[in-house]
């Protein structure tokens, strides 16, 4: 992970992590948008398949804690990607957006990106959210409770800095973004397709961002 870490003190759920470096984050290939659209237009076709339902089931008790429910608006972004795919909306953003998309969509579980530049700490924790901890995750100013909600903080500050849901405004990636942290969210009874998803998009970095990628899962 070279000299960026993760720590993950969770039962029952499991992350894929990646660094990328050197990344160009331009528009995409015509390969990658192919990628996007193909597997978009396969969950269209099986968004209510007995698999996707498990699957949208199982992330969705991963988020339900105490006081947070995985429903409405507090959906997984997974779930929020999905129903752009069925209603032909998805876009078309840059390769670490597009990226994250195509391996969101093909495997159900929701990713988060972390401008590392912009964090400005490599060291991060995935916990669950205190009481009374929120962040701005959009450019118009809106905030997200976090309380009960997986998400990962930067450290030593322990500030939070993205969820499965809604990614704070503050690290999204830009065209600007050289070096990103990637965080893959799963049950720990999904570890082997976790592990397949992670190795999937460090892949697609390596080969449509030109990035140096270093990839894991947690539990080892």
């Amino acid at each position: 992970m070279g000299d960026c870490t993760v720590e993950l003190d969770l039962d029952g759920m499991a992350i894929g992590w990646l660094v990328a470096e050197s990344a160009t984050n331009g528009d995409s290939s015509s390969e990658l948008v192919a990628a996007l659209e193909s597997a978009a237009a396969m969950r269209v076709l099986d968004s209510e398949s007995p698999w996707a339902v498990a699957r949208k089931a199982a992330v969705r008790d991963m988020l339900r804690h105490g006081s947070y429910k995985p429903t409405g608006r507090a959906k997984p972004a997974s779930e929020y990607l999905l129903r752009t795919a069925v209603e032909g909306q998805v876009p078309v953003i840059n390769v670490l957006a597009d990226a994250n998309n195509v391996v969101s969509l093909e495997s159900l579980f929701p990713i988060s990106i972390i401008d590392l530049d912009l964090a400005g700490v490599d060291r991060f924790v995935v916990r669950r959210g205190r009481a009374g901890e929120s962040y701005v995750f959009n450019p118009s100013g809106q905030e997200l409770g976090l309380q009960d909600l997986l998400l990962v903080a930067g450290l030593p500050q322990d500030s939070p800095l993205a969820t499965p849901v809604k990614d704070s405004q503050a690290t999204k990636t830009s065209p600007t973004t050289r070096r990103a942290l990637g965080i893959v969210y799963a049950p720990s009874s999904l570890a082997l397709d976790l592990k397949s998803a992670t190795e999937r998009l460090a892949g697609l970095l390596q080969k449509h961002a030109g990035a140096v990628v270093t990839w894991g899962v947690l539990p080892a």
